[in-house]
């Protein structure tokens, strides 16, 4: 049987750049989005790291009034709900769709994990159109932690009914690759941008998730 395929969101499944707009309102300058997402997923790692636990909609809310204090900007109540709440209403990449579609074709169990709480995954998978491609949709939020520490994938794997090895994470962080990899499960990298030189390469990597569903299902549908 091929392993169960689970999904990071953000990024992987869904595109952030649906954001840039409220940047370049609140900013002047819509590429500030990346630097605020970055110390969000930094801000992530350092709970993971010191054993904290803040929910991921909390360390968007402080990553960005760290962003706004580097920027020199004093952000409104109104630019701040317009960007943290626009993480609920992400469109797929264009090629998500599809190739969701074609590993469910090829009999391969799809599921979600995200870092994102429960109630916001699902607002977020439901916007794009994708609550009907997933079995299940799984917030690390259940674990009381962040990936890439181990619990997480491990209760999805619980939550699958199946061992860490049957599970394969699919991601467009490297961190997130190897946090699956450590915890016993198998991966894939979608390389929406580069891989860590420094992470254990997954046996599929591909440029976008056309790529990866291809590589996946040459690999495990039978």
């Amino acid at each position: 049987m091929p392993r169960v395929c689970v999904f990071d969101v953000n990024e992987t499944l869904l595109d952030l750049a649906a954001l840039d707009p409220h940047f370049e309102r609140a900013f002047g300058d819509a590429s500030v989005r990346q630097p605020w997402f970055n110390q969000m997923l930094q801000s992530a790692l350092v709970a993971t790291v010191t054993d904290a636990y803040t929910t991921f909609g909390e360390i968007g809310a402080a990553a960005l009034q760290m962003t706004a204090e580097r920027q020199g900007v004093e952000l409104s109540d109104e630019d701040q709900r317009s960007i943290l709440g626009g993480m609920r209403e992400l469109p797929p990449h264009p090629e998500v769709s599809d190739s969701l579609d074609r590993l469910r074709d090829a009999d391969i169990r799809l599921a979600a994990l995200t870092n994102s709480t429960q109630e916001v995954a699902e607002e977020q998978i439901e916007y794009a159109g994708l609550t009907e491609k997933f079995e299940k949709i799984l917030s690390a939020d259940t674990a009381k932690r962040i990936k890439p520490a181990p619990a997480p994938y491990r209760m999805a794997a619980r939550s699958l009914g199946i061992p860490e090895r049957e599970m394969r994470l699919v991601a467009a962080h490297a961190w997130d690759v190897a946090g699956a990899m450590r915890a016993g499960c198998a991966a894939a990298f979608v390389a929406r941008q580069p891989f860590d030189p420094l992470v254990e390469r997954p046996d599929v990597i591909g440029a976008d998730l056309s790529e990866v569903a291809d590589a996946i299902i040459a690999a495990e549908a039978v």
